[in-house]
C-alpha cells in the first residue's frame, strides 16, 4: 500500500415470497426461521474446507473506521460446522488477535483476545487503540489452533498533520443475485487506497428471484425468502462474506461504511418501509432492530451517535468525511395524494443529525469537506423524457410510472432540509463541501445549486459525485438491451432538464477512485466488462472540483 504521507509514533495498547423490482408487486413473506433450516441454505455459499475444519474462519477478515491511533478489526469464527450464521448455536470460542508492523509478524505491537458466542454470531470485533498515525499494520486472528488469513490496514493521519494526498475507493449497491463482485478485487489489487466507502447497500433483503438482473439470478443466495429477522439477517450478511472479492478487499484495505434502505427494506423510513407488510411481517420496530443488530455485528463499523451509523472521521488538515444516516429518522416518503416535499414538518435527517452535520461544516479546518449521503442530495428533474425511457426510469428511481419528475427518496423529497443546508453552506461561506452518493445505480458529477431553477445564475453552494452500482440493476437491464443504448438517449435528455449536471451514466455498473490534494478532488469512474468474476475494469470518465470553485469540470486523465 503506498504511503504518501507521514507520522510520528506512539505507544501501543489493545481494547478489546418474491418481490419484483415494482415497488407494489409483492407476495407476503412467511418467515418463521427456525434456526435448523439455516445450515443447509448456506452450505452451498461456504467453502467447501467448512464441513473439514473447525474451527475456521470462513468470512475473511476486515477492517474499518481508521482513526489515528486506532483501527477496528473484524472477523467471524465458525466453530463447528454446524455453528452457520444465524444459526445460534455453536460452542464458547476463545478467540485471539495480533497486530504487528511487518506481515511475517516479527514487529508485533497488539495483542489480545475475547470470547465469541453464538450472542453476537460468533463475530468478533477489537478495537486497537495507541497505534502510530497514517501507518500500514497487519493482523491476525486465532482459534483453537487455526490461523485467520492474514490482513492489512492503515490508521489515519494525525489531526493536525499536512497530508499531501489521500485515495479513497468509492462504492455501492452490491446486489448478490445480479453478479459476482469483480469491482471489489480491481479495487483490492490497486495497492494505493487509503480507505474504502461503502456508500450503501452493502447487502439486499429481497427473496430469492426477488431482484435479480435482467430477470435472472446469477447466483442465489441465502436465505431464500425474504429477511426478516435477526436469523435472516444474519445469514444474509454471512453470505455476502463468502464472495471471494469481497474478502480480498477487506483483507487489504480498511473499509468506512454507511447504510441505505436494502439493509433493512427497501425505501426505510423512521416508521416502516415500502417493502414490509406490519404484521404479516412482524413489527417494523423488530425488523429494524434486528437489522440494526446484525449490520453491527457483521460490519467493521463503531456504532456511532444514537446508535447508528453517522459518525465523523477525520484525516489530516487535508478532509473531514461525515458519514449520514438517512433511513433512521426520515419521515415516511410522499406519495401521490399525500403530503407536500416542501413541508417544513418533515426531514431526511432528523433535527438532531442536521444540528450536528451544519455544527461539524461550521467548525471544520480542513481543507476539504467530504460528506457520505447514501442518496442524491442534487435536484433532479426528468423533463420531456419519451415515454420509451420514462417509464424504465421512474421504475428504477422508484417514481410513480405515471411520470412524476420527483425522486421522493432521495433529497428532491425533503426540500426544507436541503434549503437548510445549502442555505447554512452560502451564509456561512464554507467552501470545499463535497457529496459523496450511491444508491441509484447511475454515475454522476453534479453541481449542488442553491436555487436549480435559477442555475447557472444562481450559485452552487457544493458539488456531487455519485458512482454507480457494483451489480443492481441500471437503466439497460431494465429494458434489457446492449450496454450503452439507453445512456446515449437518456444522458442528453437529462442534463438539458438539469443544468447542474456535468455527467451521467445510466447503464453501466463499476466503482469509483476519489481522489484528493490541497488543490482538487476528483472522481475517476471505472466500468466493468460484465458481472462475472473475471471482469475486467476501464477508465470511463473523470471529474473533478478545483479548491474554491464550488463547481465541476472534467479531467481528462485519472489520477
Amino acid at each position: 500500500m503506498t504511503s504518501r504521507y507521514r507520522s510520528s509514533e506512539t505507544s501501543v495498547s489493545a481494547t478489546a415470497d418474491v418481490k419484483s423490482l415494482s415497488p407494489r408487486r409483492r407476495s407476503v413473506v412467511k418467515a418463521a426461521a427456525a434456526t435448523a433450516v439455516l445450515a443447509g441454505p448456506l452450505a452451498a455459499a461456504l467453502p467447501a474446507r467448512a464441513a473439514a475444519q473447525a474451527p475456521a474462519f470462513l468470512h475473511g477478515v476486515a477492517s474499518g473506521d481508521p482513526l489515528p491511533d486506532g483501527i477496528l478489526l473484524w472477523t467471524r469464527v465458525t466453530p463447528v460446522p454446524e455453528a452457520t450464521p444465524g444459526s445460534g448455536i455453536g460452542p464458547d470460542t476463545e478467540v485471539s488477535w495480533t497486530v504487528a508492523r511487518d506481515k511475517a509478524f516479527t514487529d508485533i505491537v497488539a495483542k489480545g483476545s475475547t470470547l465469541a458466542t453464538a450472542a453476537s454470531d460468533h463475530t468478533v470485533k477489537a478495537d486497537i487503540r495507541g497505534l502510530r498515525p497514517a501507518t500500514e499494520y497487519w493482523f491476525r486472528f486465532s482459534a483453537g489452533g487455526t490461523d485467520s488469513p492474514v490482513g492489512r490496514t492503515r490508521t489515519a493521519p494525525a489531526p493536525d498533520a499536512a497530508v499531501g494526498g489521500l485515495r479513497f475507493g468509492v462504492v455501492s449497491c452490491a446486489n448478490w443475485e445480479a453478479g459476482h463482485f469483480a469491482a471489489y478485487r480491481h479495487l483490492a489489487a490497486r495497492g494505493d487506497l487509503d480507505a474504502w466507502l461503502h456508500l450503501g447497500d452493502y447487502i439486499y433483503e429481497y427473496a430469492s428471484g426477488g431482484y435479480g438482473t435482467r430477470g435472472t439470478v446469477v447466483r442465489p443466495h441465502s436465505p431464500a425468502h425474504e429477511i426478516v429477522t435477526l436469523a435472516d439477517y444474519r445469514l444474509r450478511h454471512g453470505t455476502y462474506k463468502t464472495d471471494p472479492d469481497l474478502q480480498a478487499l477487506h483483507a487489504k484495505v480498511p473499509v468506512i461504511a454507511m447504510w441505505d434502505d436494502h439493509e433493512f427494506a427497501n425505501d426505510t423510513w423512521s416508521g416502516g418501509a415500502e417493502n414490509h407488510t406490519e404484521g404479516a411481517e412482524g413489527a417494523w420496530a423488530a425488523r429494524q432492530a434486528a437489522a440494526k443488530q446484525a449490520y453491527f455485528e457483521w460490519m467493521p463499523v463503531r456504532p456511532a451517535i444514537e446508535g447508528t451509523t453517522y459518525r465523523r472521521l477525520r484525516f489530516g488538515k487535508l478532509a473531514d468525511l461525515s458519514l449520514l444516516d438517512l433511513r433512521s429518522f426520515r419521515s415516511q416518503q410522499v406519495s401521490l395524494g399525500k403530503g407536500e416535499v416542501d413541508d417544513p414538518d418533515r426531514t431526511i435527517t432528523g433535527r438532531a443529525q442536521l444540528d450536528w452535520l451544519k455544527a461539524g461544516l461550521s467548525a471544520s479546518d480542513a481543507t476539504w469537506r467530504l460528506v457520505g449521503t447514501s442518496v442524491m442530495i442534487s435536484p433532479f428533474a426528468i423533463g420531456s423524457l419519451p415515454a420509451s425511457l420514462l417509464k424504465p426510469l421512474a421504475k428504477l428511481l422508484g417514481l410513480p410510472q405515471e411520470g412524476i419528475a420527483l425522486n421522493t427518496d432521495q433529497w428532491d423529497g425533503y426540500t426544507d432540509d436541503r434549503r437548510e443546508l445549502l442555505a447554512h453552506l452560502r451564509g456561512n461561506a464554507i467552501r470545499n463541501t463535497v457529496f459523496l452518493t450511491g444508491d441509484i445505480h447511475m454515475a454522476w458529477a453534479n453541481d449542488v445549486p442553491v436555487n436549480a431553477g435559477t442555475y447557472p445564475l444562481s450559485a452552487s453552494a457544493a458539488t456531487e459525485f455519485v458512482v454507480t452500482s457494483v451489480t443492481s440493476d441500471n437503466l439497460d437491464d431494465i429494458l434489457k438491451v446492449r450496454e450503452g443504448t439507453v445512456s446515449s438517449v437518456a444522458a442528453p435528455l437529462i442534463k438539458a432538464a438539469n443544468r447542474h449536471v456535468h455527467w451521467v451514466d445510466t447503464d453501466r455498473h463499476g466503482y469509483g477512485v476519489l481522489d484528493i490534494t490541497a488543490e482538487r478532488a476528483q472522481m475517476d469512474y471505472y466500468v466493468l466488462s460484465a458481472r462475472t468474476p473475471d471482469a475486467t475494469a476501464a477508465w470511463a470518465r473523470s471529474y473533478r472540483t478545483r479548491s474554491g470553485t464550488q463547481k465541476v469540470e472534467r479531467s481528462y486523465d485519472p489520477v
